[in-house]
């Protein structure tokens, strides 16, 4: 490993709490140089929610590079990318009966968070946005604006400007009302609230420490943004393409947003793909007015396809992921009872799952535990206090239950001699 230490930046995180060279993965295992399996309970940060490699994806896009397919097309009309439009519009948007156009901002969540950004103030002719604690949007300095963790805002080195924090679900453990304070301030005229142009939320904060809002909040924030003309923007990035059990996580509250952030999982194989979903009165972009080098990946247009075809047919990704989300609860659950001397609190939704730890350093020290165990997790949360929960949707149930058994034994070792 002298090579990465020796050359790679100092900026690398990952690697250090998994010191080991991977080699080949397949499904929810990865297997290091030296033989040894892994279970992964990390799905590439949300990036590989159906495993790695999986055939019915592989297949096509070896296909496609076979016959010498564009790869890289900027934002050229090619075979792949039509598609990749037209399954989108027949799998996903009709049958949800949602009207979007589709953008391709680039490869990233933060891509497509930017691009989000920038046409909501061009829409309305309004600078300010409207976020929320806790929040995570990506690491460009539009992203890092409306996200709330100090230590990576403080990597932007300069003032983050132009976003108004407002407080997340649950933030004051229902002692205050749902958007008291952002619904006064907006009704103020002496309020001195720059009048925002939109409001950016996570439906189930995936960094900010697996947070899930509730319904009822959901449906007040739009309902909120409606009677106060302020766009609603859904950054799907990390908890889209089925994570909570439906394609979008918004769709159990049953709101419509006027823009959608999707990146990771969308491509289906990992490979670098983003979309930026606008309700058509609002794609009032001028040609190249936003654009990049790579927001043309063919290949990841290939795949999304054959993913799209494969898991969004009908329901059975849907239920799966439901049903493997509410046995990770009740594991869970049943573990948080065992602990005496210390809090543990299960959070999350489908197959975003957490446990807190009310003395945080354990999070980090009950995953390291788990990784000599053989299975890969990482925390989150503003002090890195939550062990998180993310395998592939298409993990398999006696996988699953091997991974929640060495979730259990991890964490009554880290436990171990520990005082309240």
């Amino acid at each position: 490993m002298t090579v990465f230490e020796d050359l790679e930046s100092e900026v690398r995180s990952y690697c250090r709490s998994w010191p080991v060279v991977f080699d080949t993965a397949q499904g929810a295992r990865l297997n290091d140089v030296d033989g040894r399996s892994y279970l992964d309970f990390f799905a590439g940060a949300g990036a590989l929610n159906y495993g790695h490699n999986p055939p019915k994806l592989k297949g096509p896009m070896l296909e496609y590079l076979a016959k010498d397919g564009i790869t890289h097309g900027l934002d050229m009309y090619t075979v792949a990318k039509g598609e990749f439009l037209h399954t989108f519009e027949e799998i996903v948007l009709r049958p949800r009966d949602l009207d979007y156009k589709v953008q391709f901002p680039g490869p990233t969540g933060a891509n497509s968070v930017e691009s989000a950004l920038k046409l909501a103030r061009k829409i309305t002719g309004r600078e300010s946005i409207i976020n929320f604690t806790h929040a995570f949007h990506g690491m460009t300095l539009g992203a890092l604006s409306v996200t709330g963790n100090s230590m990576k805002r403080g990597g932007a080195g300069i003032p983050l400007v132009h976003a108004t924090p407002m407080p997340f679900d649950n933030y004051f453990d229902g002692t205050v009302p749902d958007f008291l304070w952002l619904d006064r301030l907006l009704g103020d005229a002496g309020s001195g609230l720059n009048y925002p142009a939109a409001v950016i939320v996570e439906t189930v904060q995936g960094e900010g420490g697996i947070n899930p809002a509730r319904v009822e909040w959901l449906q007040g924030l739009a309902d909120l943004c409606h009677r106060h003309d302020i766009l609603l923007i859904v950054d799907d990035v990390q908890m889209g393409v089925g994570r909570t059990g439906p394609f979008f996580s918004f769709e159990i509250a049953g709101i419509r947003p006027d823009i959608v952030c999707l990146s990771k999982s969308i491509s289906g194989y990992g490979l670098p793909m983003a979309l930026t979903l606008i309700k058509p009165e609002y794609d009032q972009w001028g040609p190249g007015e936003h654009n990049g080098t790579f927001r043309g990946n063919n290949l990841a247009f290939v795949t999304a396809t054959a993913a799209l075809r494969e898991f969004w047919s009908d329901d059975v990704m849907e239920r799966s992921t439901i049903a493997k989300g509410e046995r990770t609860e009740a594991a869970l659950t049943e573990l948080a009872a065992e602990s005496s001397v210390v809090e543990l609190t299960p959070k999350g939704r489908g197959l975003a799952r957490g446990l807190a730890f009310s003395q945080p350093e354990l999070a980090a020290k009950s995953c390291a535990a788990a990784f000599g165990r053989g299975l890969l997790m990482e925390t989150s949360g503003p002090s890195d206090e939550v062990m998180k929960i993310m395998p592939p949707l298409t993990i398999t149930d006696a996988e699953l239950e091997e991974g929640l058994a060495i979730v259990r034994d991890s964490v009554l070792a880290t436990l171990e001699g520990v005082s309240a």
